[in-house]
C-alpha cells in the first residue's frame, strides 16, 4: 500500500494500491481489439427508474472483454502482461495462446509477465491452471468457480478472493465460501487455482468524496434524515428513534445484525450444506 504525507484534510490517513510494483505497465492502453465502450446505468433500469441507490457520474471508462467461459482447452497460453482494469478490483492479464489468439483472463495472486497455464482436464493443479473442480485435490484455493458446466465463471471473481475446496462426494464438490457458507457444487464445474490478485485491495481508505465520486458512487443519506413517506425510519420532531424491534432497508425488507434475507424456498437451497455465518467478514452482528 502507498500512503501519503498529511499536506491536506482528504490525503491524511489515505492510501492506494502500488500499482507500479504489482503491473507490467502503467499505462492505462489495453489491446484495442478486445476492449469496447459501455454506457453507465447511473443505477436505472429500461424504463428510466432508480433500482440501486446512490450510483451516477464517475469516470469515463474503457470495457475490457475478460474471458469468463476459458472455452479454449487443451492450449498453452503465455502471459504477457498483467493490467489494470476499472470494472474489477483484481487484476487481468493479457495471455497470446500458442495459436496466436490472444484473450484476457483473471490473474491469480502469484501470476507474472512470462508465466505459462492451461485449461485443460488433464492439468496439473498449479497456480493459474484451469480444471474440472473433481480433478482438484482437497484443500486447495481456487477462484473464478462455475456453478453450472460451461456456463462461465460465477463465485470467487474479486480481489483477493477464494473458495476452499473441503470436499469431495457423490458427483459433488463442497466448497468454503468466502461467505463462511459451504455448499455443494457439480464436479464437472471448472475452476482456477490460485488466490485473486490485487488482495490490498480492500485495504484501501478513499480519505476523500472526490475520490467516491470519480469511481460513481453518489452521497448516502441517512434513513433517519428523511421524511416519513420515504424511509421507514423518517419523519418525528428532532433526532427520533428508528421505531422499529429490527433494522430494514428503505423497501422494509430487514437487513444487518445477522438477519436471515434468504428466501425460503429458492431454489439453491439443496446445495447449502452449512449456511454463512453472519459476523465481522458479513457486515453484521457487531
Amino acid at each position: 500500500m502507498k500512503k501519503y504525507k498529511p499536506t491536506s484534510a482528504g490525503r491524511r490517513g489515505m492510501t492506494v494500491v502500488s500499482y507500479k510494483e504489482a503491473l507490467t505497465t502503467t499505462k492505462n492502453a489495453p489491446l484495442k481489439s478486445l476492449t469496447k465502450g459501455r454506457r453507465s446505468t447511473g443505477g436505472r433500469n429500461s424504463t428510466g427508474r432508480t433500482t440501486n441507490l446512490y450510483r451516477g457520474g464517475g469516470h469515463k471508462r474503457t470495457y475490457r472483454e475478460v474471458d469468463f467461459v476459458y472455452s479454449k482447452k487443451d492450449v498453452s497460453a503465455t502471459v504477457e502482461a498483467i493490467e489494470y482494469d476499472p470494472f474489477r478490483s483484481g487484476f487481468i492479464a493479457l495471455v497470446l495462446f500458442k495459436d496466436g489468439e490472444r484473450r484476457y483472463v483473471l490473474a491469480p495472486k502469484e501470476m507474472v509477465q512470462g508465466d505459462e497455464f492451461i485449461v485443460s482436464e488433464t492439468a496439473k493443479p498449479k497456480t493459474g491452471n484451469r480444471l474440472p473442480l473433481g480433478k482438484i485435490p482437497v484443500g486447495t484455493f481456487v477462484f473464478a468457480v462455475e456453478l453450472k458446466p460451461g456456463a462461465g465463471a460465477r463465485i470467487a471473481r474479486s480481489a483477493g478472493n477464494y473458495v476452499e475446496i473441503v470436499a469431495q462426494d457423490a458427483g459433488y464438490t463442497l466448497l468454503k465460501m468466502p461467505s463462511t457458507e459451504t455448499r455443494r457444487v457439480l464436479s464437472t464445474c471448472w475452476a482456477t487455482i490460485g488466490v485473486v490478485s490485487n488482495e490490498e485491495y480492500r485495504l484501501v481508505t478513499l480519505g476523500k468524496a472526490g475520490r467516491a465520486r470519480q469511481r460513481g458512487v453518489r452521497p448516502k443519506t441517512r434513513g433517519s434524515a428523511r421524511n416519513a413517506v420515504d424511509h421507514p425510519y423518517g419523519g418525528g420532531e428532532g433526532r427520533a428513534p428508528r421505531g422499529h424491534r429490527h433494522a430494514r432497508t428503505k423497501q422494509g425488507r430487514p437487513t444487518g445484525k445477522g438477519q436471515k434475507t434468504r428466501r425460503p424456498k429458492k431454489y439453491s437451497n439443496t446445495f447449502i450444506v452449512t449456511r454463512r455465518k453472519p459476523g465481522k467478514v458479513m457486515g453484521g452482528g457487531r
